[in-house]
């Protein structure tokens, strides 16, 4: 196995991680706009390949026939929660009407969906394409094999759980769902851009151990900050839809607010530390000072959005630095493992 191949490999799985962020960024957008519902079907848009630019090219009974789609869709994922145990969450999707409530036809929040979907389509792309390569490196690189092919089985699944999010009128949970299947593929192509750098592994001091837990502390409360946010943007989503100005908004939001805000707090002093003690003994410096960076800046958004009632840029921004984060803490993990007799792949 040459270095050439692998080196092409981390290239394109670079490029792919790259385009995952550039999607989840376009995903904020489609939140924040409100164009969610711009495509009532999935994969097609409006039944076409191609969505409408007007409503005249729609027929006139557009609402209810999406809504028949849509739950017939949602009666095979409603056995499919049975099945899982899920009976209560099945029955609520079933049994609110308001799941099946069609949007009116708004040209520019469908164009917004559907490029959103078009980036889906080159990050499934390109994720096949990884694939095909690990096939290539299967016998002298397992590890990237395995690894690629799991990637690409957690974007099928991604995929078809987006057409539930659309079926289900972008139901909170679900949206969550998808929102962490976005974290994991993340985590998957970081793992595998990290295994298929060839590069010596650095030297760690004495103290990595402990490094590595205020590292996991880090990953954990991250992780529970995300869960706090989306838990915020559901509230903010339920006071927009009842009719309130958007610069009252923040002022209507209750306790997981308030939770939310505060432990943001508890975040970047885990980092803080994190970063002080790598900046004296972690030969990743540079990649410590990013993350300390990110955090920061993931603080300052959220804070914007507090103090500004919320505006349309920073909402995208928040996620995608967030998402950013974990995608760096995931890197450093990796590499601590990596640096105590992790080897994966044969460098020849």
């Amino acid at each position: 196995m040459s270095k050439t191949a692998i080196r092409g490999f981390h290239k394109l799985c670079l490029s792919t991680l790259i385009a995952v962020y550039i999607l989840i960024l376009a995903g904020g957008v489609v939140r924040t706009t409100g164009s969610g519902m711009g495509c009532p079907d999935w994969p097609k848009c409006f039944g076409t390949w191609v969505p409408p630019t007007s409503i005249d090219q729609l027929p006139p009974d557009y609402k209810i026939t999406f809504a028949e789609y849509r739950a017939k869709k949602n009666e095979k994922f409603a056995k499919y929660l049975i099945v899982l145990g899920l009976e209560s969450t099945a029955e609520r999707i079933i049994n609110d009407k308001s799941i099946l409530e069609e949007a009116d036809f708004n040209p520019t929040k469908t164009w917004i969906e559907y490029i959103n979907r078009l980036l889906g389509v080159l990050v499934g792309f390109l994720i096949l394409a990884l694939f095909v390569w690990s096939i290539w490196l299967r016998k002298k690189a397992p590890a990237l094999f395995y690894l690629s092919l799991v990637t690409l089985i957690s974007v099928i699944v991604q995929g078809w759980f987006g057409s539930i999010v659309v079926s289900t009128n972008l139901t909170t949970w679900t949206i969550t769902v998808h929102m962490f299947l976005a974290l994991l593929i993340v985590g998957f192509l970081m793992y595998l851009n990290h295994i298929s750098e060839l590069t010596s592994p650095p030297v760690v001091g004495d103290n990595d151990g402990k490094i590595r837990w205020i590292l996991f502390a880090c990953i954990i409360t991250l992780l529970i900050q995300i869960v706090l946010g989306t838990q915020v943007r559901q509230d903010i989503d339920v006071i927009a839809s009842s009719g309130f100005l958007r610069e009252s908004w923040i002022s209507q939001l209750g306790l997981e607010f308030i939770i939310h805000r505060s432990f943001s707090w508890l975040v970047f002093a885990l980092h803080a530390i994190l970063v002080f003690k790598m900046i004296k003994t972690s030969p990743w410096k540079a990649l410590s000072l990013s993350l300390i960076v990110l955090i920061l800046a993931t603080v300052l958004s959220g804070a914007g959005m507090a103090c500004f009632s919320v505006p349309y840029l920073l909402q995208p921004v928040h996620l995608l630095l967030g998402t950013l984060v974990f995608g760096l803490q995931l890197l450093l993990l990796f590499r601590m493992n990596t640096s105590n007799s992790m080897v994966l792949i044969e460098k020849r």
